[in-house]
Formats: structure tokens, sequence, C-alpha cells
């Protein structure tokens, strides 16, 4: 091997090794209760003190980082957080949760006429899937925790979590300061239900896997209920809108700034 490869090999393996230390300082855990179970990665403050209350945020992954690993919920968002211009500036607790592989975050039927396009069928109420359930669960336990300010609690996810995100407002209403979604989707029926919370609404106009459609109908029943929507559309993005809205200087800022 000459000496070029053989240090573009040595870059590449230190730059994975280096990412995967990072992600360790996402502590691992997980919360049970009767049949409830589920997996999350979590990001103390740096000099964490447990007689201080903190912020708390919690990403939902898509559909492709499903598993029971507990690791790749991490792929999308994980990095961000690491950075330490936003550790110091943002000194939040940070929770990743994990869906099963056999589950999904929202209540929502996926239906197809021609065998490819799937088309999204969400539920207006029913009962949360098993993740779902899980995961309001783990939130609550959250919750009671002496550290966690309860003012500012907020969720965010991108596509299967985006989703899950319009669900667990409309489920858990008085619970979140702010939320973001990034290429999700809801049953415009449900806007009513969290319609009081400030919602940043992120999609790329040129999705084929979930339609922008389904981002700018709940940004149009917003300004129906005399909301104003804050919505960022990427005119080039595909499914992958993520990248663009994690990279935006003003999400967390934004974010952080809401408090019940």
């Amino acid at each position: 091997m000459n000496r070029i490869k053989l240090t573009t090999l040595i870059v590449l393996l230190l730059g994975l090794n280096s990412k995967a230390q990072d992600f360790k300082k996402y502590e691992s855990g997980s919360f049970i209760k009767g049949k409830d179970s589920i997996p999350y990665r979590i990001l103390f403050p740096e000099n964490f003190d447990a007689n201080q209350k903190y912020p708390i945020l919690f990403v939902l992954h898509g559909s492709g980082e499903r598993g029971n690993d507990n690791e790749k919920q991490l792929t999308h968002g994980g990095k961000l957080f690491l950075k330490e211009s936003v550790r110091k500036k943002f000194p939040a607790i940070v929770v990743f949760p994990q869906c099963s592989n056999d589950s999904f975050w929202a209540n929502v039927k996926f239906e197809s006429n021609d065998g490819s396009k799937r088309e999204f069928n969400f539920q207006p109420g029913g009962k949360p899937t098993k993740a779902m359930h899980a995961l309001l669960g783990m939130i609550d336990n959250f919750l009671d925790k002496p550290y966690v300010d309860n003012k500012k609690v907020y969720i965010g996810g991108l596509s299967m979590g985006g989703m899950g995100t319009y669900e667990l407002l409309r489920r858990k209403r008085r619970t979140f300061a702010a939320a973001f979604s990034i290429c999700g989707g809801d049953n415009i029926a449900n806007v009513q239900k969290y319609k009081k919370v400030p919602l940043w609404i992120f999609h790329g106009e040129k999705d084929d896997v979930v339609p922008v459609a389904l981002s700018t109908s709940i940004a149009d029943q917003l300004k129906v209920l005399g909301k104003t929507p804050k919505i960022t559309l990427y005119p080039e993005a595909n499914h992958n809108s993520w990248d663009s809205a994690f990279a935006e200087p003003e999400l967390l800022s934004w974010l952080l700034s809401n408090q019940k």
C-alpha cells in the first residue's frame, strides 16, 4: 500500500473512532415500566449540577434508525449537541430515544395504490403505538426528575420522528414549550390540539418520500386557526432536509427561548 493510500486510511479510521468517542458522551439508559421498554441516549450539560434545573429536549429519529442497538438514533442531529459552542451556549439535557424495528412513533397507516409510492393516513386519535406508549412513560419519568425544568421542555424530530413530534404535541399538549418538525406530517384535524405550541416546520420541496404538502397543510391550518406558523422550505432538498434544518443558526436559540 502506498503512503498516500495508507495516510488516507488512517485519517478515515481516526475520524470514525473520534465520532464513536464523541457519541460516548451520550450516556446509555433505558426506561422500563410494566410492558413498556425503550432505550435512550442522554447528554447532560457540561459541569452538570443535580441541584440546578435544566431545559430538556427530546429528539426523535427517523424510521431508518429504528432498532435496539441504542446507537443509530444519534446518526442525525447527534453531533450538533456535541459542538463546544452549543454546549456552552445552550446548557440543556438532550435525550435521543430509540424506536424498535417493529413499531413506529406515530399512529399512521400506510396505503399504496401502485405498490411503490406510499400514502400516509394519519389518525386523528386512537391508542398510541407500542413505541409511543413507552415514550410517553419515559417523558413523564424524566419530568419527575428534580433537575428538569418543567417550563422548558422541548420536542423535535425528523421524518418518522417529525410525525411523532406532532403526535406528542397532541397527546401532551400542555407539556412542551416549543417544538420543531423536519419532513413530518399529521392529520390536519389534530392541529387544533397543539395550535398554541410554538412550532418550526422544515421540509424539502423535492421530497419524494414524505410529500412537502404534509408540512404545508399543517402550516396552512395554523393560519386558518389564527396562528402565524414558522416554516422553512428548502427548494432543492429531497427527503434529507434534516442536515439543513440542524444547520440553521437560529434553531436552538429560537427553540430554547420559549418557555411555558
